[in-house]
């Protein structure tokens, strides 16, 4: 297991440019560094430093968001001395008994079973790492990590909650509460998690032989 300081440099392998298709030799990276296509300059890959510490970090950091956000209020409305406010879970709730239940599934879905989905499948696959224990099913269960992630999409709900408010303002004081801005951090969060994690360890780290 490495040391929590310590750095990685990854080793060099044959690599396809995603624009011209180039197979070239990756030089070893240390860390901070990225290489570069030797014919277009497309970006090819990066050895961010510390980077299973600091993607754990922010996972770790993602899902105490995550936690907030499902159990604050996430919007409030005051209108002549009224005031009502709504977490996630009961704006749900009010869209199952108005009879909206294939939006109120869909914003469930998308809001918040898979966006818990990939904070957990993120743990699993970067606990493991950071103790040096890989599994062989740990490409496949990375390869279905990336194929959740596009269905997670808070920013969509959020983008569209805006929306609304912006409409419900002049008729109402609109009050953002600490859920929503738990949301938003959590999308920065996570948004800085994938950017720190290269998924080139997934791929590089030896894996673990069973004991005889």
């Amino acid at each position: 297991m490495p040391a929590p300081d310590a750095h990685l440099s990854l080793p060099a392998t044959l690599i396809a440019c995603h624009e011209c298709d180039l197979l070239q030799t990756e030089p070893r990276l240390a860390p901070g560094e990225t290489a570069r296509c030797a014919r277009c300059g497309a970006f090819l890959a990066r050895n961010p430093p510390d980077s299973l510490d600091r993607t754990l970090a922010l996972t770790c950091t993602a899902a105490v968001l995550y936690v907030l956000a499902n159990i604050y209020p996430l919007v409030g409305l005051e209108m002549q001395g009224r005031q009502v406010q709504v977490t996630l879970a009961s704006a749900l709730h009010i869209l199952w008994q108005d009879g909206m239940a294939p939006v109120a599934a869909l914003v469930g879905v998308t809001t918040l079973l898979f966006p818990l989905l990939e904070l957990a499948m993120i743990l699993i696959v970067l606990v493991p790492l950071r103790l040096g224990r890989v599994s062989p099913r740990l490409a496949p269960f990375f390869r279905l990590v990336r194929s959740v992630k596009p269905w997670g999409m808070v920013e969509v709900f959020l983008l569209g909650m805006l929306v609304s408010l912006v409409k419900l303002s002049h008729l109402a004081t609109v009050i953002l509460g600490t859920a929503f801005w738990a949301m938003a951090a959590l999308i920065v969060v996570l948004t800085f998690a994938a950017r720190a994690f290269d998924t080139r360890l997934v791929w590089q780290t030896p894996v673990a032989e069973p004991a005889p």
